[in-house]
């Protein structure tokens, strides 16, 4: 049996045996128009290197593409992704708790003020035509320092767009302050691609879909690598006899 063969028994296996996708599912969230379990597929990361987005735009399949800021391709990827009809999201990047770990360009660090906040995601916003929310990029000490984070999301509120908690931090407070300023929200369920290999990626795929039949609904987080649209091509294949259906991130949103 060759490699890719393998993967895909391994796929059906795991999905049939692990998850049991004829076991009944806790109601789903209000905020959905969904009747039956659903995923949504954030692909981080996106705008360093258009090819790089264009191998999950040929998956055919609803996806959230969460787009940096500032760099050359940025906004070409955005009206790309958008014209596929996808959901487009600010992948803001933020101060993380490991200072040699750089976030890139427009980031948000602790210690900024509102001023500097507001002109910051101005500028982010405007580079990435089309998003509709943001979720943060790095951040596991910015989304844990209660001024900052508050102070952020007061703005993204103002803008009408929705966040989504990447938790990069157990210690974030960015979805439950979200939550109390009655904002569309989101937090992230499981990483997909911690280990780059297309087994474990499929792994965390499965175990995705093991959320969502558990409770209506999950949100996974990958990167643009060829390891996780492989990946994700293979679950597509497991998928087809599933109750499970593919959303956007803002048909998963949590209301206000």
């Amino acid at each position: 049996m060759d490699r890719r063969k393998f993967l895909y028994h391994s796929a059906s296996f795991l999905l049939g045996s692990l998850l049991g996708f004829n076991s009944l599912t806790k109601a789903f969230a209000s905020s959905s128009s969904f009747t039956k379990p659903a995923i949504a597929l954030i692909i981080d990361d996106i705008g360093p290197n258009i090819y790089k987005a264009r191998q999950f735009l040929e998956l055919n399949i609803p996806l959230t593409f969460s787009i940096l800021p500032l760099y050359p391709r940025s906004e070409d990827i955005a009206f790309e992704v958008h014209d596929a009809g996808h959901d487009i999201m600010l992948h803001q990047p933020m101060e993380p708790y490991a200072s040699e770990a750089n976030p890139g360009p427009g980031a948000l660090y602790v210690g900024d003020g509102l001023h500097k906040i507001f002109r910051v995601l101005e500028e982010n916003l405007s580079a990435v035509p089309f998003a509709i929310g943001l979720n943060n990029h790095m951040g596991s000490r910015f989304t844990s320092c209660q001024r900052e984070i508050r102070g952020t999301l007061e703005l993204i509120k103002q803008k009408e767009l929705f966040f989504v908690d990447s938790r990069t931090s157990p210690n974030s407070k960015g979805y439950h302050i979200a939550k109390q300023l009655q904002m569309p929200a989101a937090s992230r369920d499981i990483f997909l691609d911690n280990e780059l290999n297309e087994l474990a990626i499929l792994y965390q795929l499965n175990k995705l879909a093991d959320h969502a039949n558990q409770y209506g609904h999950a949100i996974g987080i990958g990167h643009p690598f060829p390891e996780t649209a492989r990946a994700i091509r293979l679950f597509l294949n497991a998928l087809k006899n599933s109750n499970i259906t593919l959303a956007h991130i803002s048909d998963l949103l949590f209301p206000a």
